[in-house]
């Protein structure tokens, strides 16, 4: 069976998305974010890095549409921008965590 232009593009937006989460800093982002919004001034306190870096963090995360970003006076808040992020980043954390149990146990048993 022939894969479908469609398909191969939705594969490289899903590569491109993968690619933007592959950094322990963004994963720590949306970890902050899952329970609602927040300021770059809240985010930057939470992280404990600058706020220049923090905010390069979250202009790539908007830019692919991982989140969104809302304006108040001189504030800018952000929010996950689809739950199911949140959902995607829980399951690979679960699997993670259910790899490292088992080597653990193997470890265990030498």
């Amino acid at each position: 069976m022939v894969m479908q232009n469609n398909e191969k593009t939705l594969y490289e937006l899903q590569a491109e998305v993968c690619k933007t989460l592959a950094s322990p800093k963004r994963l720590e982002i949306i970890g902050a974010l899952k329970e609602g919004e927040k300021s770059v001034g809240e985010l930057v306190e939470i992280l404990g890095v600058p706020k220049a870096n923090v905010s390069q963090h979250l202009a790539v995360m908007r830019h692919k549409g991982i989140l969104k970003a809302r304006r108040e006076g001189v504030n800018i808040y952000y929010s996950i921008a689809n739950p199911k992020v949140v959902q995607a980043c829980t399951l690979m954390k679960e699997v993670l965590t259910e790899q490292l149990k088992e080597k653990n146990k193997l470890l265990a048993n030498l």
